[in-house]
């Protein structure tokens, strides 16, 4: 069972191509993480899973999306969360005027309100600070309970497989540690993860697989530990040497773009 891209490609507003060739695979026991710098396509690709490509004005001109073999590109993205498929979008976009209870009901929107009790005490057990903050509003949270939140509301769906769109972003490295426990707890529940992760230590020091993408395709794709140990990710995506000037960087940079879409 996983959930997969093959050959995609999408075009914005018929003119703009943003993805030309990207495919991976998630199956729905591991973690797979999916690196690129900004621009590679990484939300696109999440839009064009999530049926939201069309909202933006974009569509799927070649390739496909499927969910346990069958196609998911076709579908609304309310069906595509009723298939089995959840996502908690960059910058956490919880309802600020909504209380933690409210935004957790929203999750379930597809569901209706069956069992709805034992969806919101499963959340609160993942989530005890959420519990304790049922009735706040969410714009009172601090970045890291909203980003909690953005995860617990997005489970309320019960996914097979669970998309997180730069889940560490903004947050204190105490807080991404917690985020990153609690995404293995996920993963180890049942749930496919794909993280798509600026920071990509955290990112390959949990996930199963890993992807690299450049310029609207997949360049890369290999075991997160064999993905460590590669010197250019670790020089681009890990770290690498602080004592480089920036115009050495970017020589090196273009090189490795050169190499891996060649």
């Amino acid at each position: 069972m996983s959930l997969a891209v093959h050959n995609l490609e999408v075009v914005y507003e018929d003119v703009m191509l943003a993805l030309r060739g990207a495919s991976l695979s998630v199956p729905q026991d591991q973690i797979v993480a999916v690196l690129g710098a900004n621009g590679a396509g990484k939300t696109t690709l999440l839009r064009a899973m999530t049926g939201l490509l069309d909202i933006h004005r974009g569509k799927i001109t070649r390739g496909h999306v499927s969910l346990d073999d069958k196609k998911l590109d076709t579908r609304k993205a309310a069906s595509v969360v009723s298939a089995g498929v959840s996502q908690v979008m960059e910058g956490r976009r919880v309802f600020a005027e909504f209380t933690v209870e409210e935004n957790l009901r929203v999750g379930a929107h597809t569901q209706g309100s069956a069992g709805l009790k034992e969806k919101y005490d499963r959340i609160y057990e993942m989530f005890p600070v959420l519990a304790e903050r049922r009735t706040a509003g969410a714009g009172y949270l601090s970045g890291g309970e909203q980003q909690m939140l953005a995860i617990g509301r997005a489970m309320m769906s019960e996914p097979k497989y669970l998309l997180l769109d730069e889940p560490s972003l903004g947050l204190a490295p105490k807080i991404v540690e917690q985020i990153r426990d609690l995404i293995v707890s996920i993963n180890k529940s049942g749930t496919g993860v794909l993280l798509i992760e600026q920071n990509a230590a955290m990112a390959l020091s949990i996930a199963d697989h890993g992807y690299v993408m450049e310029n609207g395709l997949t360049v890369m794709d290999a075991p997160a530990a064999t993905l460590r140990s590669d010197a250019d990710i670790q020089e681009f995506y890990l770290g690498g040497s602080g004592e480089e000037t920036a115009s050495l960087r970017d020589v090196k940079h273009y090189k490795r773009r050169k190499r891996w879409l060649s």
